[in-house]
């Protein structure tokens, strides 16, 4: 029985680590329902923010209404209050924290998410470093918020590249917060190694950050270390991991990194920054940690693993060991369904 819809804006099949939590916990939980809202989310229109009310409003009254983040942060505070005591605000991360926004833009974004999460009932966040963020920053009371931490699919181990030049992979969309200029600019001075960078993600997201970055690459004289390749299925793209050496997240700030229990997974060393979540989610003996757009220090522990095949192995075999005590989607499955349910019941 459907008792919440899953409210989501534009295409669900959208390639990113948001979408895809969106998509395994609708595939897994059995009493949510979906409802998509608009494409133009997180900066609607007016005429969508009027579109997505007028689609919220066709969900029966005793339906609670689990809402993405990319949603919930930029409707009015005064459309939500409409729904109130149905509201689940999903947050991977708060919008005003996305980097590139100008100051204004990015205050715009904060108040207003501060006063939309008022009218939540409840609010899933997808990791605790979210959750304090929520508590200390939006004054959501921490008995509100319910951790639904991401899944990860098992996976075979990665045979690395088996070549001695030490194949690098980072996985995510081009825009800024993923901090690919700091990583290209941190391999920049390692000529003298050998090694190859790939980069996978969308480069139709932010079309002028992805030609930036090819600009930065020219600069630097990379083209022939590092490849873009793109958006890639799920096939593809395991078959880039199963053949890297190194994980590298470059990223100015997470949700939670999704890539980087992916790259566990596999078993795969690992290079990180601390960006928000990300400096919990890769455990210390799995990974090299380095504050975000700390070029020079992102370079070191690149290099460092990339000379040394000993800690490159150490570091291997804890990503492994951490890998296979990740938990499955059907755990995040599990708790968002009885966030719903609680709220759920209480409209009866």
């Amino acid at each position: 029985m459907i008792k919440a819809l899953f409210a989501v804006p534009g295409d669900l099949e959208t390639l990113t680590g948001g979408y895809g939590y969106d998509r395994r916990v609708l595939a897994l939980a059995p009493t949510l329902g979906h409802l998509r809202l608009p494409d133009g989310f997180p900066f609607p229109s007016a005429g969508e923010i009027a579109d997505a009310v007028a689609r919220l409003r066709t969900a029966p009254p005793d339906r609670a209404l689990l809402i993405d983040g990319l949603a919930y942060g930029a409707l009015p505070p005064d459309a939500l209050a409409e729904f109130d005591g149905r509201l689940i605000a999903l947050t991977h991360h708060p919008l005003g924290l996305e980097t590139g926004l100008s100051e204004e833009a990015s205050r715009r974004l904060i108040d207003n998410e501060r006063e939309g999460l008022r009218h939540a009932s409840a609010v899933i966040v997808t990791s605790m470093t979210t959750a304090e963020t929520l508590v200390a920053e939006f004054g959501v009371p921490m008995e509100k918020i319910t951790v639904a931490e991401p899944g990860v699919d098992p996976a075979p181990r990665a045979k690395g590249s088996g070549d001695p030049v030490v194949a690098l992979l980072a996985v995510g969309s081009i825009m800024p917060r993923k901090g690919f200029d700091t990583l290209v600019r941190a391999v920049a001075p390692l000529a003298h190694l050998a090694w190859r960078l790939t980069i996978a993600g969308s480069t139709e997201r932010d079309p002028a950050c992805a030609a930036s970055l090819r600009g930065l690459i020219a600069e630097c004289a990379l083209q022939d270390r590092i490849e873009l390749v793109g958006e890639l299925s799920a096939e593809r793209l395991g078959a880039r991991y199963d053949r890297a050496d190194v994980f590298v997240l470059s990223s100015r700030y997470e949700g939670y990194g999704m890539v980087l229990s992916e790259a566990m997974a596999r078993g795969l060393a690992i290079v990180t920054t601390t960006g928000g979540a990300a400096a919990r989610t890769a455990p210390d003996d799995a990974a090299l940690k380095v504050a975000p757009d700390d070029a020079r220090g992102l370079g070191e522990a690149i290099a460092s693993l990339i000379a040394d095949a000993p800690l490159r192995e150490k570091l291997a075999e804890a990503s492994w060991q951490a890998g296979q005590k990740l938990p499955g989607w059907e755990a995040a499955a599990d708790t968002v369904t009885r966030v719903v349910e609680r709220v759920a019941g209480s409209l009866k």
